[in-house]
């Protein structure tokens, strides 16, 4: 059979791109269909512009520090209409970088929504209908708002970057990354923020003694973080219900898109009730509360492809689905969900598919970092899951770091690596710091390789540094 194209990606994310591209250099005939924008989550809604905020946001106590170090400095207010002009126009110089790159390697681009009509035919929200060999579903995921009454006054991440005119107060919901990275961005702009977070503490998942420093940092920075703890019910501040909110003007069943984004973004503060008790008036809301995979209403149960629980694509070490036609990448398949690693799996499937070199996905020992402030970088076990597996040494510090030291600031870091008693393999390392993410790029590299205990030791120290702690640890602080 005679089909249009060899490849037909659904998704102009970094994953979709880099397969399209990868494959049609093979000399495979490929299209992709992005019916957003392009570069996905993490370009446009993600990565990018929130590690653009970060760095907008560090410049608050700059001046405080330079003066401490014997600058006269005056720092003015922050100038957000000004910030986000130029951030968006930088998403705008990114995204037509991506447009190029697929233009330049002779990938037919669609800018329309795609769905399956069968194995192998996506059909276009133009009306058009494509053959393909082989399909690659790699649209991503999104931010999803609680199940309850006035939900959608409350933004998600999505909408943080297109707000006219930052709140003076807002209310942050959850604890996982997005949460706490906005929590210390906004507050960082000069946000007055609260953070809800059900759990017993932030960052569930991550090192427990990691996690514990950062949130000791962020409420020393003034985030009022309250665990154990969620939102109970949700109103205007001027339609407070009494005694039950779901009189409090909730959307409409089947409220257009347009009359909820007005609803929200109208400006009016939201009465908050907790589970606490406590009510408060907030100017925002911010729910960081879950994402899902971008699968609904794209015909892909209706021709065999298998669905998880939270809607994600089941798929084998190969990307593959039940319908051995169909192939998924990235956040849809939720299995890690990181840029790098969509990247990485969409190389993986060209290699297999394309190249005839089947390829595995790797997701061991994959480090990562959270843009709290401080960061946190990790890579490996936590000591948690390390001293469930076997015995382990802890060799761990925390300290004041010398720059903010001198600065009469009370800030702590942390450098932490989690070691196997009987091979002497580092099994996690784990940073706390400014510039952590960039840290544990370079401690992940020695982890993969299967570095000990004693190739850290041998290594020489760059002194002063924070990092140089990574290698002078030669006492375990205890063992598990």
């Amino acid at each position: 059979m005679a089909f249009d194209y060899d490849l037909f990606v659904i998704g102009g994310g970094s994953g979709g791109v880099r397969a399209a591209r990868m494959a049609a250099q093979t000399g495979a005939k490929v299209a992709l269909a992005e019916e957003s924008r392009y570069g996905g989550t993490c370009v446009i809604r993600g990565c990018v512009p929130k590690k653009l905020m970060v760095f907008a946001s560090e410049y608050s106590g700059m001046a405080a520090d330079a003066q401490a170090y014997g600058w006269t400095v005056h720092a003015g207010g922050f100038d957000w209409p000004g910030f986000s002009g130029k951030l968006h126009k930088e998403l705008d110089r990114l995204e037509d970088v991506y447009r190029k790159l697929l233009d330049g390697s002779g990938v037919t681009r669609f800018d329309a929504r795609a769905t399956l009509a069968d194995a192998h035919t996506v059909r276009l929200s133009t009306g058009e209908t494509h053959s393909a060999k082989h399909i690659l579903i790699a649209t991503g995921g999104r931010p999803v708002r609680p199940d309850m009454t006035n939900a959608h006054l409350g933004m998600v991440s999505d909408d943080i970057f297109d707000l006219k005119a930052l709140p003076k107060s807002i209310l942050i919901v959850g604890g996982g990354y997005i949460a706490c990275e906005f929590a210390c961005i906004l507050n960082g702009l000069g946000v007055k923020v609260t953070q809800y977070y059900r759990g017993a503490q932030i960052l569930r998942g991550f090192d427990e003694e990691a996690r514990g420093l950062i949130a000791d940092s962020m409420r020393e920075q003034g985030i009022d973080l309250h665990l154990g703890t969620n939102i109970l019910q949700i109103a205007c501040a001027d339609n407070v219900p009494d005694g039950d909110a779901k009189s409090s003007g909730a959307a409409p069943a089947g409220a257009s898109t347009d009359l909820v984004e007005q609803d929200r973004n109208r400006g009016e503060p939201l009465w908050v009730k907790a589970t606490n008790g406590s009510e408060h008036v907030f100017d925002a809301l911010l729910f960081a509360t879950g994402r899902k995979p971008n699968t609904s209403d794209m015909g892909l149960e209706d021709i065999g492809v298998t669905l998880g629980r939270n809607g994600q694509i089941e798929v084998d070490e190969y990307s593959q689905t039940s319908v051995p036609s169909v192939y998924a990448i990235g956040d849809v398949t939720d299995r890690v969900n990181l840029t790098p690693v969509a990247i990485r799996e969409g190389m993986a499937f060209v290699d297999t598919v394309f190249k005839g070199t089947p390829t595995p996905v790797d997701h061991d020992l994959i480090p990562s970092a959270v843009f709290t402030q401080p960061e946190f970088g990790t890579v490996g076990l936590s000591e948690e899951e390390a001293r469930d597996r076997e015995p382990i040494d802890v060799y761990c510090t925390s300290f004041r770091p010398m720059n903010t030291a001198f600065a009469d600031r009370p800030d702590r870091v942390l450098m932490k690596l989690i070691v196997s008693k009987e091979t002497d393999k580092v099994l996690g390392c784990h940073i706390v710091a400014p510039g952590a993410g960039e840290m544990i790029q370079m401690a992940g590299i020695a982890v993969k390789m299967g570095a000990t205990k004693a190739d850290f030791d041998r290594t020489v120290a760059v002194h002063p540094t924070m990092a140089e702690e990574m290698v002078t640890m030669r006492e375990p602080l205890r063992s598990a």
